[in-house]
């Protein structure tokens, strides 16, 4: 049985970076909705409360029978997790009298608790909250102070209960890595078992056990995720698998024929399946962006469905959804930001099984599940490209015109990273967590080319820094580079006058455009 981390999810948008931290200590974890807790889970070997946009006071706020799991797990409260035990454990939490937000450093904390070891002399954590614990419940230590929060962690005395409340899983707590591990492995007793190599194994042998003899249908997007499900599954299955690979008409330029090639080369059985002709029908004069994503979304299910149907002995539909996917989908707080295209959508009628191979992994470890099974470099390390494509990368209906344009400027921005080598001998590409062009194609620009005056569109590139797209950065490309590559756009793309450079960050803003 794989042990594991629980983390108790009370809404907070850094609860993905708790897990992620937790599994870059090769050690399993699980994240779950604040009320779900799986009580006749034995593979549990500690509890994290994770932060919540709430204060424990209001009336809205998530909370837990803490009996329920007091006493048998070591648990770790971060933010809001340490604010709620505190004040349902009989201590005090009021409004601090300003925000406490941004950097701060543990002015004393106690070098002999378990939870500090290793830790320098004045080390860096971060702050984000607005009530502060200002009582500690009877039979309770403080453990660490900063110059503004006296009760910045603390632990229950004869108890392996502790809690924070600076964020110990963001990059600014400069030893919150160190904090993570301390609790994970030397107070929970994590193995650090977890790994691609011991994943590829265990899947394996539960896909040959799930599967057994039975037919497979996977859909192939060309991305990441759906490749390395395929790889996976073929290595359980072989020829039971059948993928499918429908081309919409707005992939990247000459993607649809470069990843068949991939596949092919990879012993994949793959069909592809052009039904560009559909899904231009089907979006002419649709300007709006969840429309557009759901009729693509629509459409690609009648495609793949019509496809697989003349598979008559198919059992089971794989997937390549990931962990953030249903993460995502499942949000405790009930909002939709946008729509996912690889979670539901699937006529229930196809009366097929559904098989995630993936579901329990981060982007990066499914790149390194890809790494462990040979695949070429230039498919693992692939960004992420949206199912809709370029459909949501042109701000306007969608044509084929503009597809071409943009499929031209889109190229030579992503040529012009992959070749450009940074001074540390690395490629921009593979600096970049995401990247690709947008086509600004309801605005039009003034520009003069030779003697005429043009009035044409302007793209606008967008590159972003990040470790699993929950926040990103804007990448601060060279100047020498963007002059280039804006340069060739305009001088190559006809249609495009100007070029314009993102440099939003997520949040605010989100990574596309639409």
């Amino acid at each position: 049985m794989q042990e594991k981390i629980l983390i108790l999810d009370f809404g907070s948008q850094t609860t993905q970076l708790i897990g992620r931290r937790v599994r870059e200590l090769d050690t399993f974890c699980e994240i779950v909705p604040y009320n779900k807790f799986p009580k006749d889970d034995k593979s549990i070997i500690g509890v994290i409360l994770s932060g919540s946009p709430y204060s424990v006071y209001d009336k809205e706020a998530f909370k837990i029978d803490l009996s329920e799991i007091r006493g048998k797990y070591p648990i770790l409260g971060i933010c809001y997790g340490a604010q709620f035990m505190s004040y349902a454990l009989g201590g005090k939490v009021e409004p601090a009298n300003t925000r406490e937000y941004g950097r701060a450093n543990l002015k004393t904390f106690d070098h002999e608790n378990p939870l500090f070891k290793g830790f320098d002399e004045n080390s860096q954590v971060w702050m984000s909250h607005g009530d502060t614990i200002t009582e500690l419940p009877a039979g309770f230590k403080v453990i660490a102070s900063t110059d503004k929060v006296k009760n910045a962690a603390y632990q229950a005395e004869n108890e392996k209960l502790w809690g924070v409340q600076f964020h110990p899983e963001v990059f600014h707590s400069t030893q919150g890595t160190q904090l993570l591990k301390n609790f994970v492995v030397d107070i929970c007793g994590g193995k650090q078992d977890w790994s691609a190599a011991s994943f590829i194994d265990t899947t394996v042998a539960e896909l040959k056990a799930q599967l057994g003899n039975d037919r497979v249908i996977l859909g192939l997007s060309g991305g990441v995720d759906s490749s390395v499900a395929a790889v996976l599954l073929n290595k359980a299955i072989g020829k039971n698998l059948t993928c499918i690979f429908v081309d919409h008409g707005m992939l990247r330029k000459n993607e649809f024929t470069d990843v068949l090639h991939d596949y092919e080369c990879l012993g994949l059985n793959v069909i592809g399946v052009d039904a560009s002709e559909k899904f231009f029908a089907d979006l002419a004069g649709v300007t709006e962006p969840e429309k557009k994503r759901k009729i693509i979304g629509r459409d690609f299910v009648e495609v793949f469905d019509a496809e697989a149907r003349k598979i008559t002995d198919a059992r089971w539909l794989a997937q390549g959804t990931i962990y953030p996917d249903r993460i995502e989908s499942l949000n405790i707080t009930g909002k939709v930001i946008k729509s996912h295209h690889n979670v539901g959508g699937l006529p229930e009628e196809m009366h097929l099984q559904l098989c995630e191979p993936l579901k329990w992994l981060f982007k990066d470890e499914v790149r390194r599940v890809g790494k462990q099974l040979g695949m070429p470099e230039h498919l693992i390390k692939r960004h992420p490209f949206p199912g809709p494509g370029l459909a949501v990368r042109i701000l306007g209906d969608i044509t084929r015109e503009k597809v071409r344009i943009l499929q031209d400027a889109d190229d030579i921005f992503i040529r012009g990273l992959r070749e450009w080598v940074d001074t540390d001998g690395v490629t921009l590409y593979d600096k970049v967590w995401q990247a690709g062009a947008i086509l600004l194609s309801t605005v039009r620009s003034v520009g003069v080319m030779g003697d005429e005056r043009t009035y044409e569109n302007p793209v606008a590139l967008r590159a972003v820094t990040s470790v699993d797209a929950m926040t990103a950065d804007w990448a601060h490309l060279p100047y020498e580079f963007l002059g280039k590559v804006s340069n060739e756009i305009i001088n190559k793309v006809r249609g495009v006058n100007r070029v314009c450079y993102d440099i939003s960050s997520k949040p605010p803003a989100t990574i596309e455009w639409e």
